[in-house]
């Protein structure tokens, strides 16, 4: 499950539990209407209570990030588990925004928001 709120050109994505194709495929959405507006998007992504994901989530990701990765500024992800930040350093080669992983919220927010 997923919640998401926006303002200005900030989406702030938290993730509760399995992160599912759904979850993603509103994500997309979301991404997608606010890109319409010739803006380059920060994006924060709340992993802290994020128990796993689907292998078909890492499928989309990658097909959504080669369409999509130029429309990006800054992605802040908040996540203590290393191999969720290890894929955040991978996805980093197939998009043009800065990507900094993040411990603790307020820090993310601050920087993402700069």
């Amino acid at each position: 499950m997923i919640t998401i709120q926006e303002t200005d050109n900030l989406i702030s994505v938290a993730v509760f539990g399995e992160f599912t194709l759904a979850d993603y495929k509103e994500f997309e959405e979301q991404v997608l209407q606010k890109s319409r507006r010739d803006v380059k998007l920060n994006v924060l992504f709340d992993w802290r209570d994020m128990v796993d994901y689907t292998v078909d989530v890492v499928w989309e990701d990658i097909k959504f990030i080669r369409e999509h990765g130029s429309e990006f500024n800054r992605i802040a992800i908040i996540t203590e588990n290393q191999w969720r930040a290890w894929s955040a350093w991978v996805s980093n080669l197939f998009v043009d925004a800065d990507i900094r992983v993040f411990s603790d919220y307020e820090d993310a927010k601050a920087w993402v928001g700069a």
